[in-house]
């Protein structure tokens, strides 16, 4: 008999985290009946300015089988954050998973890239991808390197080597959901394993807080920039203080209003 859900929730606290927020979002958007074009990734978004997307389109599920499937296989690899002795843990896990959202975001859309620009298959440009399937993916390669007697379990009851995880995964998605997207998966393999062999390495907790405040950065502006969601509390506007001379100018038939401004008259109001 296992242990209690309560202890095992307890052994796996950032796991469970995601798994909370990843379920809540899939919530909301049943609730609120948003379509995946709304949150998900695609070249066409990104070229415009959509950056946001990279970070929405991980955390969104738009069906609830999907977000059955990627929660249950991240659980099973939430055992990362019990490895401690073999130099993973919460810290190892929250780190990497950071920098995986990021980067196989953006390998997806190289890749779209790729396809679309030199071989010219223009139906790339209108896919969105969305789902925690790249990150699951990359925790799943990571894991068949460092400990390859592991066990993905899915379910509780389908149980895979974790050594062949996750090529067997990617052909058994590809083949069984149509729709999955196999790019996204294949960019959460080779992040995986350009962490697990030490090709992306160095992070701490400063690089971390680091990388999340960028991330917050770029997020926001790019929400601003695409006009995706109102921020005018962020607008700067350039004003004249009314106070200033003016004068009038003749134009044709009407009237052209012009300010004078002194010296060292210009405010900026935030």
């Amino acid at each position: 008999m296992g242990k209690p859900l309560f202890y095992e929730i307890l052994e796996k606290p950032a796991t469970s985290c995601i798994i909370g927020i990843c379920s809540a979002i899939w919530f909301y958007i049943q609730k609120k009946n948003i379509g995946y074009s709304h949150v998900g990734l695609s070249y066409e978004t990104a070229i415009e300015g959509h950056y946001w997307r990279i970070i929405t389109s991980a955390f969104s599920h738009i069906s609830a089988i999907h977000l059955v499937f990627n929660m249950s296989a991240l659980w099973s690899l939430g055992v990362v954050e019990q490895l401690d002795h073999m130099g993973l843990g919460v810290g190892y896990y929250l780190q990497y998973t950071l920098v995986m959202v990021v980067l196989s975001g953006m390998l997806v859309l190289a890749m779209y890239h790729l396809l679309i620009q030199r071989f010219n298959i223009e139906y790339f440009r209108r896919v969105t991808a969305v789902g925690y399937s790249c990150v699951v993916f990359g925790w799943m390669t990571i894991l068949s390197v460092k400990q390859p007697s592991s066990k993905l379990e899915l379910f509780g009851f389908l149980s895979l080597p974790i050594s062949f995880a996750p090529f067997e995964s990617l052909v058994f998605t590809s083949i069984i959901v149509p729709q999955a997207s196999f790019i996204g998966h294949l960019s959460g393999i080779v992040v995986g394993y350009a962490i697990a062999w030490g090709l992306i390495h160095g992070m701490n907790s400063y690089w971390a807080l680091s990388l999340l405040s960028w991330i917050a950065l770029v997020f926001v502006w790019s929400l601003k920039k695409s006009g995706a969601v109102d921020l005018n509390f962020l607008e700067i506007e350039s004003v004249t203080d009314p106070s200033l001379p003016v004068r009038f100018l003749a134009s044709g038939n009407g009237r052209t209003l012009q300010m004078t401004a002194l010296p060292n008259g210009n405010v900026d109001i935030v």
